[in-house]
């Protein structure tokens, strides 16, 4: 099945985890794929080698998307190369957990910056051009983290929770034009972002959702793929959580 034939698609911090698995996924579907990272291009050139594995097309565009600049720059390259933008999946995130009473302005500040205002920026940047086309479907990383909240996470919690409001305002706004946006909220998928889980409270998650395991990034993939697919045509707005059903528990 080859059914995003002829779309374009960004994935903001594809060169690993769940980025990566999201973009070599919608190359399998026919999609071309801009891959984008902030610092490391060997891992870049490891996830366009895997999507050209699956038979297909993409290029590299280093970003921080935390900068508006940059953000409207790997737009900008995306239109440029392949000369239209269909699909938008901002994943790019970063975690600086601790305490509130030992969190520094700067640990606030970078994942506010990262995880929210990036996708502003990038939305920002790449919306004019699906209003334009009438058509464009936007997908947004989110967390369980911002739906129940984390303890240790205020920052990255308060960040992935602003995301889902931003989803269903800006949804809202560009409907009309045939522009979808959603959210998928991961629960706890193995990942390098991931791994400083304290095994105890990994333990206890686990124990704590209905299917009894870890998901992988191959399951948001699969729930992204589907939320740009003209299967998901009349869905926009909304939250879709991919957790083991870890939410239903807490």
């Amino acid at each position: 099945m080859r059914e995003l034939h002829g779309r374009v698609a960004v994935v903001t911090g594809s060169s690993r985890g769940l980025g990566r698995a999201i973009a070599v996924k919608l190359a399998s579907l026919d999609a071309k794929v801009v891959v984008n990272y902030r610092s490391s291009e060997t891992a870049a050139e490891e996830t366009l080698r895997l999507i050209q594995e699956v038979g297909g097309e993409g290029i590299i565009k280093q970003a921080d998307v935390s900068s508006f600049e940059q953000a409207h720059n790997l737009i900008q390259s995306a239109l440029e190369h392949f000369g239209r933008l269909d699909i938008l999946v901002n994943n790019a995130g970063t975690t600086r957990d601790t305490l509130l009473i030992r969190m520094s302005e700067e640990d606030w500040d970078t994942v506010i910056d990262t995880n929210l205002k990036g996708t502003f920026s990038c939305c920002k940047a790449a919306i004019r051009t699906m209003l334009k086309q009438r058509f464009g479907r936007i997908v947004n990383i989110s967390s369980i983290a911002g739906v129940g909240g984390n303890a240790g996470q205020t920052n990255y919690s308060a960040a992935k929770a602003g995301l889902l409001g931003f989803t269903k305002a800006l949804a809202k706004e560009v409907g009309s034009r045939n522009i979808t946006v959603n959210a998928v909220a991961p629960g706890y998928i193995p990942t390098e972002l991931s791994s400083t889980i304290p095994p105890d409270l990994l333990a206890k998650g686990i124990e704590l959702m209905p299917l009894g395991h870890p998901g992988t990034p191959e399951d948001i993939a699969n729930a992204v793929a589907f939320l740009v697919s003209d299967e998901a045509n009349y869905i926009t707005g909304q939250v879709l959580c991919v957790d083991g059903g870890l939410v239903t528990t807490s």
